[in-house]
């Protein structure tokens, strides 16, 4: 059930693609680029340990 509270942004493809890079072989996103697309701060993703 929808309660309307989930917020959802659609984005164009290229700019998710932009930001995947291969390193290695592996495609990785910097953990900055995926705040942004969130719209967390970036220590969201890095928490302490």
């Amino acid at each position: 059930m929808d309660t309307g509270t989930d917020k959802q942004l659609m984005l164009p493809d290229e700019v998710i693609v932009n930001k995947i890079y291969l390193i290695r072989g592996v495609k990785v996103m910097l953990d900055s680029d995926l705040a942004a697309l969130y719209g967390v701060e970036t220590r969201v993703f890095n928490p302490c340990r």
